[in-house]
């Protein structure tokens, strides 16, 4: 106990031998002595510091705080929400970027409801330029005797079709394609089909013609005249050239009409040979006449069917290339 008091009075000495020249000053008027202690002061709790630490005290953990933390520290804004809510982590932030992704890779819902009507209005179309004037104009109307202006009115019913035709297939083709403009839409033909195609719009051409040379030659008896020839098989000849025109376009374009666009102009020429064969009775036309008109629409009702059949191994074809590729996507991964 003795030690101990000695050492706090000797501290205290220390203290005031270090204190400011007032204190020092205070003191020598007084004449205290150095050693002498104060009972009516209270002294302040002295800790002593030692160097080596008990084995079972943890390590002191020591904090120094860095200049550039101050400068850091809810940079940028005067909220600390809006500090805390910018610190997303990565993660969330890349979820966000796919999800974005998946809706732009949808088509827009205005889009699709703007189509549904389009399956409407496209047989519609064909219907009014085809079927109407065909089934209920009567050919008296339109047909007044073998001279130029029955030639015509046939020709005009022929290219309202025409423009429906065409109406149509702009129309299916916007169906056909993705409303996303980074995929691919376009469809080629296989070689064997274009060929196939040719061939058989080149046939329906070429037998009207050499029949008619036929019969100018001498070949055939009766002669039929020009003109009679002309309102019986001109406007089916017409139609035929501007079909083949158009199958070569969509090829070209590889737009994906291609498989549909015989079928809308083969099923409108069936009725206009039809149309042919009750002409040829008000005409007189000679019997070859009547045989060569039933002969094309025959020919054209054979490869109206040819071109549904290939329609429907085409929808099979389809279907088992996207299973292949559905098997493939497991695989790959």
């Amino acid at each position: 106990m003795a030690s101990l008091t000695h050492l706090l009075s000797a501290t205290s000495a220390v203290t005031l031998q270090h204190a400011p020249h007032k204190q020092l000053q205070l003191v020598k008027t007084q004449k205290v002595p150095s050693r002498m202690t104060f009972p009516c002061m209270r002294h302040k709790p002295f800790s002593i510091c030692c160097s080596k630490q008990s084995p079972w005290e943890p390590a002191p953990v020591t904090y120094v705080p860095s200049d550039n933390i101050e400068d850091k520290f809810l940079e940028g804004t005067t909220n600390i929400f809006e500090t805390m809510s910018s610190g997303k982590p990565a993660e969330s932030s890349l979820t966000e970027a796919e999800g974005l992704t998946d809706v732009k890779s949808q088509p827009p819902l205005q889009l699709q409801y703007l189509q549904w009507p389009v399956w409407l209005l496209g047989p519609a179309i064909l219907l009014a330029t085809g079927m109407v004037p065909t089934l209920w104009l009567p050919i008296s109307s339109v047909f007044i005797g073998p001279n130029i202006a029955s030639l015509l009115s046939l020709t005009g019913l022929d290219c309202i079709y025409n423009l429906g035709a065409n109406l149509f297939l702009l129309l299916a083709d916007s169906c056909a394609r993705s409303p996303d403009s980074s995929q691919d839409s376009t469809s080629k033909p296989p070689f064997g089909y274009q060929l196939w195609n040719m061939v058989a719009n080149v046939m329906g051409l070429v037998i009207p013609l050499i029949v008619y040379f036929a019969s100018q030659n001498s070949f055939l008896q009766p002669q039929l005249p020009f003109i009679s020839y002309a309102v019986l098989l001109g406007p089916y000849l017409l139609l035929l050239s501007i079909q083949i025109l158009t199958e070569m376009l969509t090829w070209h374009w590889k737009s994906p009409v291609w498989l549909v666009t015989p079928v809308v102009y083969e099923a409108y020429r069936v009725l206009q040979l039809m149309r042919g064969l009750k002409l040829s009775a008000e005409l007189n036309a000679p019997s070859w006449m009547l045989h060569t008109i039933r002969g094309l629409v025959c020919w054209w009702v054979l490869i109206l069917g040819m071109q549904l059949m290939r329609v429907a191994w085409y929808a099979g074809f389809t279907a088992r290339a996207h299973q292949k590729q559905l098997h493939a996507l497991p695989n790959a991964g």
